[in-house]
C-alpha cells in the first residue's frame, strides 16, 4: 500500500533535514515496508557494498565524550523527545500527502504491515508473516492478534482490504502507484467496470489474501504498507468521491507509536503516545517534530531538540564533538542528490546538451566543498549500499569544458556576441531553481562560473521548499535540485525515468525512451536477484548515455542526539522514527 514514488528533497534542504525519510535526505516520508521471513523476500536483497559505501569513512556510533555538557533545557525535559524538520504541511494521511515533511509525520502516526530492517530487507511489522504462492502471483498476510487503532477499535483485513481498494478508486489523486502491483482486476475497478477489485479476498479478520496478474518486486512494498481504518474513513466516503476522507486530512486515526496531539503551523507538530500501539505504548510519553529551518544546529546546541540530522562534513563532526555531550551516528544515505532536467523545454530533448551540461559542471568540486570527504560523485541513480550499485561500463562524466563544448558545437549551439550560445535564434540561458541554504549557497556559484565558461547563461531563483515544490510540479523551471528519499528497492530511483509514469512533482517532465522502459519493467519483473541485478547493471548504462538527470552526489548523514537519548538506531535504511518504540530518555 504505502508505497509512493520517490518523493524528493531539494538539495539545500538536506542540510536541515534530521530524518531520512520522504523529505529529509530524501525521502519516502515513511520508510517504506520491508518485511521478514517470508516466502519470497528474495526479491529485496542485501546490500552489496556494506554500509561503508561512500568516501571510506565507516559508519557506526561515536558515543558523548561529556554529558556533563548536556544543556539545561535538554535536561529539564524528562518525558519529551524533540526531533527537529522542517515545516510539515499539515496533510496527515498517509496516501495524500504532497510535501514530503508531512510524510514524516505520517510514518509516526501509521504503522505498517511489512516493515524494513537495517540492510533494506522486509520484516515482520503489523503483519506477523506473510506467504508468497509458488508462481508468485498471490500474497497472504496473516496479522498480528489484537490489533487496535489508537481509539481502541480492531485493525483487521477488512481495514486492509478498504485501504486497498480505495487507492483503486477512480477519483484517487494521491502520490501511491497501486498500478505497479497489478492486482487482479484493479484495472476494471478504477475504470468502473466492476463493484469490487477481484483479487483482494479477506479470509478471516486477521487474514488478507491478494492476487496479482504479475511478478513484481515492488508488489510486497506496495500491498504492505499502512493501513486505514474503514470504520473511520470509511464512513462517509463513496466510490469516485473522496471529499470525506480528504477533510480528516488533519484528525488521524491512528496506528502508529504516537497520536496527533496538536499541530501549530510553522512551529511544531505534537504527539502523544499509544496506548494500543501493537508494540506497546512508547516509554517516552510525548514526542515533538520542531520547526527548525535554519535553526538546526542552534536548537540542538542549545538543548531545544534532542536529535538533528547534519550534513556529513568535517566542520560538522569537529562541531559535535566540540559540543561534548552529542552521540554521533555516522552512516550512508540511501538516497542520492541529483539535478533534474525539465524535458518539455526544447534544449534538453537533444541528448548532446544534456550531456554537456554534465561534463561542463565540476561535481567533484561541488561534493568536495560541501561534504568534505564525507561523500562522492554519484554516477548511477542509486547508493553504494544497494545490491543493484554498479557503475560498470558507466559514463563517470569527468569535468571536461572542452569536452561540453564540443557537444554543443554538435548540437548546433554557436556562442554568440556576449559569449553565450545560440540556436535559431535562442539563447542558451536556463532557470535553476533551488532552496535556500548551505549546499546551494556552494552550488549556484561553482555552477555559474562552469557554465559561463563553456557559453550557458545560468540564471538562479530561491525559494522556500514548498514553493519549489509547486513550482517543479507546474513544469516552471529548466533545472532544479533536490535528492530522493530512502531508497529501499532500487526501482525507487530509476521508476520516474519510464515514460509510463505518470507522477506529479517527481517525475521528469517528459523523459522518455523506450530501452529504458523495458529495462525498468524488466528490472523489476522479477524475484531473481541475478536477473535484477543485470537489467540494472544495463539500464545504468543506457541512462549514461541518455541522461534524464544530472546525478550529483551520495552521502554521509550524521544524526546527533543528545547523550540522555537511548535506543536510536540509525541507518540508511531506518532513522529515527523507526526507533521511536525503544526510545529512553535517561535522568
Amino acid at each position: 500500500m504505502k508505497r509512493k514514488k520517490a518523493l524528493t528533497l531539494s538539495v539545500s534542504a538536506i542540510v536541515a533535514c534530521s530524518l531520512l525519510l520522504s523529505a529529509c535526505s530524501g525521502q519516502d516520508a515513511a520508510p517504506p515496508p520491508g518485511g521478514g521471513d517470508a516466502k519470497g523476500t528474495e526479491a529485496v536483497g542485501t546490500p552489496g557494498a556494506g554500509q561503508n559505501g561512500v568516501a571510506g569513512i565507516k559508519d557506526g556510533l561515536i558515543p558523548a565524550s561529556d554529558k556533563s555538557k548536556i544543556p539545561e533545557a535538554a535536561k529539564k525535559r524528562t518525558d519529551t523527545f524533540v526531533v527537529s524538520l522542517t515545516e510539515p504541511g499539515g496533510i496527515f494521511n498517509p496516501y495524500f500527502y504532497q510535501n514530503g515533511y508531512d510524510g514524516n509525520v505520517n510514518s509516526v502516526l501509521f504503522a505498517q504491515l511489512v516493515d524494513i530492517d537495517k540492510n533494506g530487507k522486509p520484516i515482520p511489522g503489523m503483519a506477523e508473516k506473510w506467504e508468497l504462492s509458488d508462481d508468485q502471483l498471490t500474497y497472504t498476510f496473516k496479522l498480528r492478534a489484537g490489533l487496535k487503532f489508537s481509539d481502541g477499535s480492531p485493525l483487521t483485513a477488512d481495514d486492509v482490504a478498504f485501504t486497498l481498494t480505495l487507492l483503486h478508486d477512480p477519483a484517487y489523486d494521491g502520490q501511491t502507484d497501486i498500478a505497479q502491483a497489478a492486482v487482479k482486476g484493479g484495472k476494471d475497478y478504477k475504470e468502473g467496470k466492476a463493484a469490487t477489485v477481484e483479487g483482494i479476498q479477506v479470509v478471516d479478520p486477521q487474514t488478507i489474501k491478494i492476487t496479482t496478474d504479475k511478478v513484481n518486486a515492488q508488489a510486497l512494498y506496495l500491498l504492505g504498507g499502512q493501513v486505514l481504518s474503514k470504520a473511520y474513513y470509511g464512513k462517509d466516503y463513496k466510490p469516485g468521491k473522496l471529499d470525506s476522507i480528504k477533510q480528516l486530512h488533519g484528525k488521524p486515526l491512528e496506528s502508529g507509536p504516537y497520536k496527533l496531539e496538536k499541530f501549530i503551523p510553522g512551529q511544531e507538530v505534537r504527539f502523544v503516545a499509544n496506548p494500543n500501539f501493537y508494540k506497546g505504548k512508547p516509554a517516552v510519553e510525548h514526542f515533538i517534530y520542531k520547526t527548525t529551518e535554519g535553526d538546526a544546529t542552534q536548537f540542538f546546541q542549545t538543548g531545544e531538540t534532542d536529535y538533528s540530522g547534519f550534513t556529513g562534513n568535517q566542520d560538522n563532526m569537529e562541531l559535535l564533538k566540540s559540543l561534548g555531550f552529542a552521540n554521533i551516528d555516522v552512516y550512508t544515505a540511501s538516497s542520492y542528490s541529483y539535478i533534474k532536467f525539465n524535458h518539455s523545454k526544447p534544449f534538453f530533448k537533444d541528448k548532446l546538451v544534456r550531456q554537456a551540461f554534465i561534463y561542463g559542471l565540476d561535481r567533484q568540486k561541488i561534493v568536495d566543498t560541501i561534504y568534505q570527504g564525507y561523500g562522492q560523485v554519484a554516477n548511477v541513480p542509486v547508493s553504494p549500499i544497494s545490491w543493484a550499485y554498479t557503475e560498470e561500463g558507466v559514463n563517470p562524466y569527468p569535468f571536461d569544458q572542452e569536452k561540453a563544448k564540443k557537444l554543443l558545437d554538435e548540437a548546433g549551439w554557436k556562442p554568440g556576441k556576449d559569449g553565450i550560445r545560440e540556436k535559431d535564434g535562442q539563447r542558451l540561458s536556463v532557470r535553476f531553481f533551488g532552496s535556500k541554504g548551505k549546499v546551494t549557497d556552494i552550488l549556484i556559484p561553482i555552477a555559474k562560473e562552469n557554465y559561463k565558461a563553456v557559453g550557458i547563461d545560468f540564471q538562479t531563483e530561491l525559494m522556500d521548499y514548498n514553493a519549489l515544490l509547486a513550482k517543479s510540479k507546474k513544469g516552471e523551471h529548466d533545472l532544479v535540485s533536490f535528492s530522493t528519499s530512502i531508497l529501499i528497492d532500487p526501482d525507487d530511483g530509476v521508476q520516474s525515468f519510464n515514460s509510463k509514469y505518470k507522477g506529479s512533482f517527481t517525475d521528469t517532465n517528459g523523459y522518455s525512451n523506450p530501452k529504458v522502459d523495458e529495462l525498468v519493467a524488466k528490472a523489476v519483473g522479477t524475484l531473481d536477484i541475478e536477473k535484477r541485478k543485470q537489467a540494472y547493471k544495463e539500464l545504468y548504462k543506457e541512462l549514461s548515455d541518455d541522461p534524464p538527470y544530472i546525478l550529483l552526489n551520495y552521502r554521509k548523514i550524521l544524526g546527533a542526539s543528545n547523550g540522555r537519548i537511548k535506543g536510536l538506531e540509525l541507518n540508511g535504511f531506518n532513522s529515527v522514527n523507526a526507533s521511536l518504540p525503544t526510545v529512553q530518555i535517561e535522568p
